[in-house]
């Protein structure tokens, strides 16, 4: 029963208040054609990653390329332009929903595969087996890579002191965990000169090496998390009351959080097992989207999920335009543009709000 009744609508007087339901229904189609948007925003950036590269095409060959097996610009754009798109928009929208996912669980807006050393977990299983034990395929190490991820994500927690964690404290633990595993990354590729060899330009996070198949193989773990990710929209809701309040609505925190570790890892360790760590993207995405949908976790994971790739694609398509005729790794460009953003909302000390 309603705690407060609404007056009578007399003939629709101009003194009768509007229902809320109208405004409600508005702000959910405002969202609606604005994820749309976001997605055709999202078409156009995979268009252009497709058509520039080092090679300047055509829009014309560029389509012949793409549907005719006889063009010159086959190869090009069906071994190289399109698994890279491909597998950009995989790990762009891993990245960005792991980062909401994060910043959701811990409840910390500085929270970041990158930052809190999810990614250097991962990065210090991969470089292991390759040093040590001469594992090179992407079938080989995305196993360890999931491991890394998932230990290293339960180590945070922990360290950052469970349930009683701060953001301050999660920060400082992530911090000191990613110093830790990327000085023993680079310490093994400096004594392995096979390792650094062979995982250099994986280690700054790079698209370059995209392959048909990796992109296939990729695709089974990322859809999985995603979709645990979505799941997770409204229990991780219900979390943001706190713990008591969420149990009293029926809802379980410790199986809540234990899922979206589950989807942290798999979006984290396959994104980075196949491009190498990437930071940046999983802190800058989510806070540009709350801004545009609120705190509602039912709209801004979808929005991450789509916007992230814009950043990455749009990352690497900026790379190859600056480097050429060569190229600059997205995981440098992503940097550059991160750090940046990073210091101003340090400096603001505060989430976006819509």
């Amino acid at each position: 029963m309603p705690l407060t009744k609404s007056p009578p609508n007399q003939g629709g007087s101009a003194g009768a208040s509007p229902p809320a339901g109208p405004v409600r229904g508005g702000r959910a189609v405002r969202r609606a054609a604005g994820l749309g948007a976001a997605v055709l925003v999202l078409l156009a950036v995979v268009a252009l990653s497709i058509g520039v590269g080092a090679r300047e095409l055509s829009p014309v060959e560029v389509w012949h390329g793409l549907f005719d097996a006889h063009s010159e610009a086959y190869t090009v754009v069906h071994r190289m332009r399109l698994p890279r798109t491909l597998l950009g928009l995989l790990c762009g929208s891993a990245l960005g929903l792991a980062g909401g996912v994060m910043q959701a669980l811990t409840r910390n807006p500085l929270a970041d595969p990158g930052l809190l050393g999810i990614n250097a977990g991962a990065s210090a299983a991969v470089v292991t087996v390759a040093s040590f034990l001469g594992v090179a395929t992407f079938d080989g190490y995305v196993w360890f890579a999931l491991v890394g991820t998932a230990a290293v994500a339960v180590l945070v927690y922990a360290v950052g002191g469970g349930r009683g964690a701060t953001p301050a404290r999660l920060a400082l633990a992530g911090s000191a965990l990613n110093a830790t595993l990327f000085s023993y990354v680079n310490a093994v590729m400096l004594l392995d000169a096979g390792a650094l060899e062979k995982m250099r330009f994986w280690t700054v996070g790079s698209l370059a090496g995209a392959q048909g198949g990796t992109v296939l193989k990729v695709l089974p773990f990322v859809a999985v998390g995603l979709v645990v990710a979505l799941a997770l929209a409204r229990p991780l809701n219900v979390m943001a009351l706190g713990d008591d309040a969420a149990r009293a609505l029926g809802a379980r925190p410790e199986l809540i959080r234990a899922a979206a570790i589950v989807a942290v890892t798999l979006l984290c360790g396959a994104a980075t097992a196949a491009c190498g760590p990437i930071v940046f993207v999983g802190l800058m995405v989510p806070h540009f989207v709350r801004a545009l949908t609120g705190p509602d976790l039912r709209w801004l994971f979808p929005y991450c999920a789509v916007l992230a790739p814009v950043l990455l694609l749009g990352a690497d398509v900026l790379g190859r335009v600056l480097g050429r005729p060569g190229e600059l790794q997205v995981g440098i460009v992503t940097a550059v543009l991160g750090g940046p953003f990073f210091l101003h909302f340090a400096r603001r000390g505060r989430v976006a709000r819509a």
